[in-house]
């Protein structure tokens, strides 16, 4: 565990792998920390460098008052690639991460220079649609909204399984402060312009059985982005790392290999 002090937020990261190797690093969905990759990471090369960290409101990083902003967002993914001395990163943002993916890419690319876009989209549903779970929310926790984030996230082999019941009480346990504040930065983003203008190498990952960010959604963003590759993950739901990290991993080291980041 690693706390990094920015003075006005406080982000908790992890590093595994290699300090000396080439650095990837990941950003969480919304409603997740970074055990989102637990199950991944022991089987990535050893030969990288492998980042993770909390993004505010969510896990151990702070939680400021909210509503947040894309930007903010953003910028705390840029700070802590500074600090902790990342540059030419194969950046892998999974939903609300690959919203933040696509704005530190447009913005610095001397610190990104691949993405990884997973289950995620230049814009993710309407702000009617937010401000629906924003008030559901605010009216009754997280656990208002559980049971039916639980159906997007999940196919129901999965739900069927007695994982599935962590994977809901880190949902709730997260900072309801923090949860209103990341989904207000959804509800407000949308990348369909500025990443359009992206070149950078791309891997764009679906799941069949996704019900946040369905397969075309991500695939209409992957062809917005010049040579940018699809691929989609059979009997996967929104969070391919945890129902199919075998078949995530493979794609992760293709395009990892196929780039030369490792």
């Amino acid at each position: 565990m690693h706390i990094l002090d920015l003075g006005d937020i406080l982000i908790h990261w992890r590093e595994d792998g290699d300090p000396a190797g080439r650095p990837v690093v990941f950003a969480n969905a919304l409603g997740t920390d970074l055990r989102l990759w637990d199950g991944i990471m022991p089987l990535l090369p050893e030969s990288l460098r492998l980042i993770r960290y909390d993004m505010r409101g969510h896990g151990l990083t702070s939680c400021p008052p909210g509503p947040y902003a894309m930007g903010a967002l953003v910028r705390d993914a840029e700070r802590l690639l500074e600090a902790v001395g990342v540059r030419d990163c194969a950046f892998v943002g999974l939903s609300l991460g690959g919203m933040v993916a696509q704005g530190l890419a447009v913005k610095r690319l001397d610190l990104v220079r691949a993405m990884v876009l997973s289950n995620t989209a230049t814009k993710i549903a309407t702000p009617g649609v937010w401000a629906e779970r924003i008030a559901a929310v605010r009216a009754g926790g997280i656990e208002a909204v559980a049971e039916a984030t639980m159906q997007r996230w999940f196919p129901k082999s999965f739900r069927d399984s007695p994982e599935m019941q962590g994977w809901r009480n880190m949902l709730v346990h997260q900072p309801v402060e923090g949860y209103l504040g990341a989904m207000a930065a959804i509800s407000g983003a949308d990348f369909y312009t500025p990443t359009s203008g992206l070149t950078l190498p791309t891997l764009a990952i679906a799941g069949a059985e996704d019900r946040s960010t369905p397969p075309d959604l991500v695939r209409e963003t992957a062809g917005l982005i010049k040579g940018a590759r699809f691929e989609l993950i059979r009997g996967a739901g929104h969070l391919p790392p945890v129902d199919r990290p075998e078949e995530y991993v493979g794609l992760l080291r293709g395009f990892l290999h196929a780039i030369g980041h490792v």
